[in-house]
């Protein structure tokens, strides 16, 4: 008689809220009713199911025929006065049968029914009503297919009585939607945000990680370290960013978001804008152990052929990109299904991916700022390789910038709570090509022999450690860039700023754990980092380890 979506929309209230649905046979009742129980949680009370409830009580069995149907309804709101909906439903409420928030009881055929459950729910109550053209209820019904035992034709349907007024129910309803001006789903969000169950747009709950630099700042540390206070993990990009985590063993996420392993509860999704190598992809499924119900893969993620591989083997020498194909692959999108060769295929297409792209993240995020969850978009690389905003031609192939993750990631500004731009004291950028070609310019580029000099690390450390996550390559040093931190704080709208590598600007911050641990040169260059970004330095990380991050959130 009632049933739940998977995932309750929560515990119930001690009133629930009624909505009931009227509108003539065809209007498109149990079809609204059954999408509002699959995407909201409402609870689908059906009117035919309280019917056979009420006659197996009084004694007999009521057959699924329209027209036994029609009279007894008839016969029912006789010898009740149109009661016999709320009193039922509130027996079923006090009893403990029908639990739900949201109940939708589908449908009610006269005023008095309403009525009484306006009387039984005070203002708990929606109405709303549903309508199309008698030619267009006539085609519906002719096609329908019921669990009913159907009359001839629609015109003996409407031969009945109650069937006959049950238009003039549109004047006192709440809402009034016809339905044959409206797809499915328009009638869905109609009477959705009627009912208020669509997310407010009030509503910030996103924080987004953006690189200040030229990628390399430690994104996948801070990601980490922050993942476990939030209910959802995106990521955006492509394969040609690896995002180290202090692991045991270190792992290198290039396509999964860098708190999957931090918070196995978290549920993963990666957007439409990303680039996808199916490989990379998979391997990376499998060693992280992510179960199929956990990650949401849009369906039309970009996957990455072998021919967009081969095409960028040119720019590895040319810029030293990395040549992992999501800048080729992202100019077949551009120019079209028709004109690319080989042509586009997205995730969608592909049916070991199946498991993992049933719905549009849109939809799943709707979903999750409707209950109000905490979600964590972590963007790839830096702000310097935008390619808007970088040194073209040494750029990558997509904004890096907070409004390009939120343009990948299909969610709107409005959404954004606090932007974390994680900047290096010392930014780097991958090394140059065999061939000597440049990799981009850097403001007053250094050498791995001045750093070890001024924080005491030595130069082999510093080395080893500084080669590309995915390429290997060996990396650049500059100083500071202030022009670039606050030029970065402003594309990014930063909050927040995460400042990483610390302990090169002296080596005993390795040992820090709290702010005031830090030496007085590495202080005094947090202060000035504040300044000239306009916000908070609110993370430190201090090395490569799960306690790393020095933490001085005020949220």
């Amino acid at each position: 008689m009632s049933d739940h979506a998977d995932g309750s929309i929560g515990a119930a209230s001690a009133v629930p809220r009624i909505v009931v649905v009227s509108g003539p046979v065809g209007a498109g009742k149990s079809t609204l009713a059954d999408r509002l129980h699959r995407r909201y949680g409402a609870v689908h009370v059906r009117t035919p199911d309280i019917m056979r409830d009420i006659a197996i009580s009084r004694g007999f069995a009521l057959y699924g025929e329209r027209r036994a149907m029609q009279d007894f309804g008839d016969q029912l709101d006789r010898d009740t006065g149109g009661s016999w909906v709320s009193d039922w439903l509130s027996e079923k409420i006090a009893d403990g049968e029908v639990i739900g928030e949201l109940i939708v009881v589908d449908a009610a055929r006269r005023a008095e029914q309403i009525d009484r459950l306006r009387e039984a729910f005070p203002a708990r109550v929606s109405h709303i009503h549903l309508q199309a053209s008698e030619t267009e209820l006539s085609r519906r019904y002719s096609e329908r297919d019921s669990e009913l035992q159907e009359l001839e034709s629609y015109a003996e349907v409407r031969a009945n009585e109650t069937e006959s007024q049950v238009s003039s129910l549109e004047a006192e309803a709440d809402v009034s939607i016809d339905s044959q001006r409206c797809t499915i789903g328009d009638v869905e969000i109609r009477a959705a945000a009627a009912l208020r169950l669509s997310s407010p747009h009030s509503g910030q709950f996103v924080d987004v990680i953006v690189g200040g630099q030229y990628g390399s700042e430690g994104k996948g540390n801070i990601a980490y370290y922050l993942a476990p206070e939030y209910d959802v993990l995106m990521r955006v990009g492509g394969p040609n960013a690896g995002h180290k985590v202090p692991t045991d063993p270190v792992y290198t996420h290039r396509l999964l978001p860098s708190g999957t392993l931090a918070n196995p509860e978290a549920l993963l999704v990666i957007g439409p804008g990303a680039t996808l190598d199916l490989k990379v992809l998979t391997t990376e499924i499998t060693e992280c152990q992510v179960e199929v119900g956990r990650l949401c893969i849009d369906p039309q993620a970009m996957i990455i052929e072998q021919a967009d591989l081969e095409a960028e083997e040119a720019l590895v020498d040319e810029i030293s990109s990395t040549g992992k194909g999501g800048g080729a692959a992202a100019a077949r999108r551009i120019m079209g299904r028709r004109r690319s060769d080989p042509p586009v295929r997205l995730a969608r297409d592909v049916e070991e991916l199946k498991p993992f792209t049933q719905r549009p993240s849109g939809d799943l995020l709707e979903d999750v700022f409707r209950a109000g969850k905490k979600l964590l978009l972590e963007g790839t690389q830096g702000t310097a390789l935008s390619l808007f905003h970088g040194f073209y031609p040494h750029v990558t192939s997509r904004d890096t910038t907070t409004a390009g993750c939120l343009a990948e990631a299909g969610i709107g500004p409005h959404r954004l709570r606090r932007v974390i731009m994680v900047t290096r004291t010392y930014p780097i950028r991958v090394g140059n090509s065999s061939t000597g070609a440049t990799s981009g310019p850097m403001s007053q580029e250094i050498d791995w022999d001045v750093i070890a000099e001024r924080s005491g690390i030595p130069e082999e450390e510093l080395r080893a450690a500084e080669r590309g996550s995915v390429s290997d390559n060996r990396r650049r040093v500059a100083e500071f860039d202030w022009q670039l931190l606050k030029r970065a704080a402003e594309l990014n709208g930063a909050t927040d700023i995460a400042l990483t590598f610390a302990d090169y600007l002296h080596a005993k911050n390795k040992d820090a754990r709290r702010y005031d641990q830090l030496d007085t040169v590495t202080i005094h260059f947090i202060e000035e980092v504040e300044r000239v970004a306009g916000a908070p330095v609110s993370l430190i990380g201090t090395r490569f380890h799960p306690r790393s991050v020095i933490d001085r959130r005020e949220w």
